[in-house]
């Protein structure tokens, strides 16, 4: 395999990625694209009177950044499945860094990553695991 095409080596980080800060109008765009309208992540009021200070951004909206991370770090690789847990959340008007790290690799199952989207506390607010393969040579 040439450079270009190896597979990653395991503890292979990813570069970080910064996605937002997500705005109301930004919300309000992904749940009327994606049908999550749950008023929990668009009414001010609802999402204080349940103890936080801005509504939360949509877990699958942030799950689905990962894609972005993973395509701009190999491009030459294929998503095959990604799915992650919701730990804490991001709120309106905050930015989250995107990372991962290879964990493992086999020329069968394919490479295996760890993703953390990180809001501005401690605790990752999204834990995901990934799953990609060599893109098909075109013909």
């Amino acid at each position: 395999m040439s450079e270009a095409t190896a597979l990653p080596q395991v503890g292979e980080r990813l570069p970080p990625l910064e996605i937002g800060p997500f705005d109301a109008a930004a919300l309000a765009r992904y749940a009327e694209v994606s049908g999550d309208d749950n008023p929990l992540h668009l009414d001010e009021a609802l999402a204080q009177s349940i103890g936080f200070a801005a509504p939360p951004v949509h877990g699958m909206k942030l799950l689905a950044a990962f894609e972005a991370l993973l395509q701009s770090w190999r491009a030459d690789l294929t998503i095959v499945s990604l799915g992650g847990s919701f730990v804490q959340p991001v709120l309106r008007d905050e930015k989250a860094t995107l990372t991962g790290r290879v964990l493992r690799v086999s020329s069968q199952d394919g490479v295996f990553v760890r993703l953390y989207a990180h809001g501005p506390g401690r605790a990752p607010a999204v834990i995901a695991d990934a799953t990609l393969r060599p893109r098909a040579a075109k013909e």
